[in-house]
């Protein structure tokens, strides 16, 4: 396949031997078998993708709808779905399986994770802005500072205190270190964004096809 992926989830991290004796860092992500519930081509969506489930989930939780588009892949719901462009589709069809497998030791991804949230957090803690004097006879503490020189304005782009963490990352170039078909695991060098157990996307890389 010209572009590929899959839907994992993230186990935690550790660390491994290379074959020179290197000891690197790699993050865990178990990816159980991903099932292809829709082939989309340019004649009947005007672009290529496949879209794949990940995780079953209780038949009580997917809806009429929900049921009926999975059945035709015949599998349970899926608890995520997600969509892969620019896949050389070949003999890919509704039903299929996309395993670890799919990757191999040495190639380069892109990993897609959702970061940990923090809540509504101040500018020193969310922006890593320096705090005032703690004196007794300063007013001014964990403020954000001025806000600007004019009036009934805020310019763009304003560091203010918000809501922290929660976004959508994707690390690019990450090198895949070893593939475990046996467990469905697949060690990537580093670390990835999101907490434990949350979704990852591995993709191949977007800026780096010459390796």
């Amino acid at each position: 396949m010209t572009g590929k992926g899959i839907l994992g989830k993230k186990v935690g991290m550790t660390q491994v031997f290379t074959e020179s004796g290197e000891l690197i860092p790699v993050t865990v992500v178990e990816a159980t078998p991903n099932v292809v519930l829709q082939v989309k081509t340019v004649e009947s969506d005007g672009y290529e993708a496949i879209q794949v489930g990940y995780q079953d989930k209780r038949d009580v939780l997917a809806n009429k709808p929900a049921k009926g588009h999975v059945a035709k892949a015949k599998t349970a719901p899926k608890r995520f779905i997600r969509e892969f462009r620019d896949v050389a589709l070949g003999d890919i069809k509704v039903g299929d399986e996309i395993k670890v497998d799919t990757f191999e030791a040495g190639e380069i991804v892109d990993v897609t994770g959702t970061t940990k949230g923090h809540g509504f957090q101040g500018v020193i803690k969310k922006n890593n802005q320096h705090r005032g004097p703690m004196a007794h006879g300063s007013r001014y503490h964990r403020r954000p500072g001025s806000l600007g020189a004019i009036i009934n304005r805020v310019f763009p782009g304003k560091q203010l205190p918000g809501r922290m963490g929660n976004n959508t990352v994707t690390i690019q170039n990450l090198e895949i270190v070893r593939v475990d078909t046996d467990r469905n695991v697949i060690l990537v060098k580093g670390n990835v964004p999101g907490s434990k157990k949350s979704l990852i996307t591995i993709k191949n890389a977007v800026k780096n096809t010459a390796k």
